[in-house]
């Protein structure tokens, strides 16, 4: 699990990437036609932008070949049986499931019961 919390921004797509979006921690930039997502830690984002805050994120041990296929799966399934919703990243080597901080017991709870080593919790 990483540290701190974090917040999905949505921006217009053709907006520049904001400066608040680069600094410590997990930062992650996707466009898309007509949006621009940034996730980063939460005090870095202007009160007035459109953001859902209050995430926290679950990290997959990586690297993760990308033969192997199913890592998703085996988070989701668990997580979508206990209620909870979740933002889903990933990366070259690994994938991060965010859930919201009010759920991430439940969240722990859920992945632990379906056999998951969760670290950090």
């Amino acid at each position: 699990m990483l540290t701190g919390r974090l917040a999905v921004s949505r921006l217009p797509g053709r907006a520049d990437v904001p400066s608040w979006a680069w600094g410590p921690g997990l930062v992650s930039v996707t466009r898309r036609g007509d949006e621009l997502s940034v996730v980063c830690a939460e005090g870095r984002v202007p009160p007035q932008t459109k953001a859902e805050r209050g995430f926290r994120a679950l990290e997959v041990v990586g690297p993760i070949p990308f033969e192997v296929v199913g890592v998703l799966r085996a988070l989701t399934v668990p997580l979508g049986e206990a209620g909870i919703s979740l933002f889903a990243i990933a990366t070259y080597d690994t994938d991060l499931v965010l859930v919201r901080e009010s759920e991430l017991t439940q969240a722990v709870e859920a992945l632990r019961g379906a056999g998951h080593v969760v670290e950090g919790a």
